[in-house]
């Protein structure tokens, strides 16, 4: 798990349970991305929820989770300012 402290304090990084993340406090957690099935069985990871590009299709679940993770610890957890300035 990557966790990124900003100057300002806040704690930023990709929710999973490695960590109880209430020992820094009450966490404010909100969705990155929405990991869905194509009609055609595919898998598709849109990362609109963060003004990120849709990724995939992947064959597999895994596939897309892995893509939503890459994207999201590259683009978003690292970078917010960027995300906040894009169309």
């Amino acid at each position: 798990m990557q966790i990124v402290v900003t100057p300002t304090g806040t704690i930023r990084c990709l929710y999973d349970e490695t960590l109880d993340l209430h020992v820094f406090g009450q966490p404010e957690i909100q969705r990155g991305s929405h990991v869905e099935p194509t009609a055609a069985g595919q898998w598709l990871a849109d990362l609109s929820p963060v003004r990120g590009p849709v990724l995939g299709p992947f064959s597999l679940r895994s596939q897309a989770l892995d893509a939503e993770r890459e994207w999201l610890e590259a683009n978003w957890l690292i970078c917010p300012d960027d995300l906040a300035s894009r169309p």
